[in-house]
């Protein structure tokens, strides 16, 4: 079966950082462009970040530029976003998923302000 599992989320102050994992089994794993979604309380699913198979090409939205940082270990079947100087409105459930693949079970970062 194809998994990505989110981990990492947890509460922290405005200013801290959180670094997301996001570990993948049943594909071959560096065949996929990865990216990282949120889903705010209440709101849309925002696109974050992205990462292409194996050249490094990185896509950040707007909002997050500059603050965050995607990264992957193909070896390890694991994307990461590093998420630092971290502001209230990135309080999301962050879900991880590539090309037609189903996102699994997000994990929650909630900042405090």
């Amino acid at each position: 079966d194809v998994q990505l599992q989110a981990s990492g989320g947890g509460l922290v102050q405005a200013g801290g950082s959180l670094r997301l994992s996001c570990a993948a089994s049943g594909i071959t794993f560096d065949d996929y462009v990865i990216g990282w979604f949120r889903q705010p309380p209440g709101k849309g699913r925002e696109r974050v970040s992205l990462i292409s198979s194996n050249d490094g090409r990185t896509y950040y939205a707007d909002s997050v530029r500059g603050r965050f940082t995607i990264s992957r270990d193909n070896a390890a079947n694991t994307v990461y976003l590093q998420m630092d100087n971290l502001k209230h409105e990135d309080t999301a459930t962050y879900y991880c998923t590539g090309p037609g693949l189903e996102a699994g079970q997000g994990t929650q970062v909630t900042v405090s302000s």
